[in-house]
């Protein structure tokens, strides 16, 4: 039977990966073919909600799987004191940020190359966070982030408001 009959089987993140995964950290699942069916490619758990001091090490670990980053695109509700850009590493790392809420943050390396990687809360506690992040590299997953961290209790629903209490008089009650 040729390498190429075997049938794939969904690829889990070895034991190891798992242990590592602690604030800081980021676990990517780089995909290089131009039919990319998960919706994430990877998961980033930041230590904080300041974008100044976590994206350098961010950065750092990506450039050297994807090369230069030239883009970063965040949801300006989640991290403290947005700048436009930073320079990390001798490099200019322009910034983007958009009232989007998506749990997400989109890594531009070329015009069109863009990945797109959960955040976890920083706040998230480490077997929440593994399994969020283990869920978003997944191979296959077509899972939304909210939906990965509401799952994994990493994130609550949004509320339901709750109704202003009656009285009497509102019922048509005299």
């Amino acid at each position: 039977m040729a390498e190429s009959d075997t049938p794939s089987v969904p690829q889990l993140l070895p034991d190891a990966a798992h242990q590592a995964v602690r604030p800081g950290t980021a676990l990517l699942r780089l995909v290089t073919t131009h039919t990319r069916e998960q919706v994430l490619d990877g998961a980033w758990w930041p230590r904080s909600h300041d974008i100044g001091a976590e994206l350098p090490g961010l950065i750092a670990a990506l450039t050297e799987h994807l090369g230069p980053i030239l883009r970063v695109g965040l949801d300006a509700g989640a991290w403290e004191e947005l700048p436009t850009r930073l320079v990390i590493d001798d490099r200019v790392v322009h910034i983007d940020s958009f009232p989007v809420g998506d749990d997400t943050i989109l890594i531009t390396r070329g015009d069109q190359d863009h990945f797109t990687l959960l955040v976890v809360p920083p706040h998230a506690t480490p077997e929440a966070a593994r399994a969020a992040m283990g869920r978003a590299v997944q191979a296959g997953n077509v899972t939304q982030a909210e939906q990965i961290l509401i799952d994994t209790g990493t994130r609550r629903a949004h509320p339901v408001p709750a109704e202003e209490p009656q009285t009497g008089r509102e019922r048509g009650e005299q």
